[in-house]
């Protein structure tokens, strides 16, 4: 099994988590949202798999790029 690690696509705040620990996803799935400028940006699954860690919280401050969860295949 390998992992994936979700990104943030964008610099906002953790809106709001759809997945939790031990969900299975399929692939282009929404996760999570973003918001950013007081847009909703969607955090896509790129993978099918299982939820194994999630690395943030609703309500905190995501960088461009960081981890926000990750996925087993």
């Amino acid at each position: 099994m390998s992992r994936v690690v979700v990104k943030s696509e964008i610099t906002g705040n953790m809106w709001k988590i759809e997945a939790a620990i031990g969900d299975v996803v399929e692939e282009e799935q929404q996760v999570a949202i973003i918001e950013s400028m007081k847009m909703e940006i969607p955090v896509i699954a790129p993978v099918a798999g299982t939820v194994v860690e999630i690395l943030v919280k609703e309500g905190d401050p995501i960088a461009e790029e960081q981890p926000v969860l990750v996925i087993e295949t």
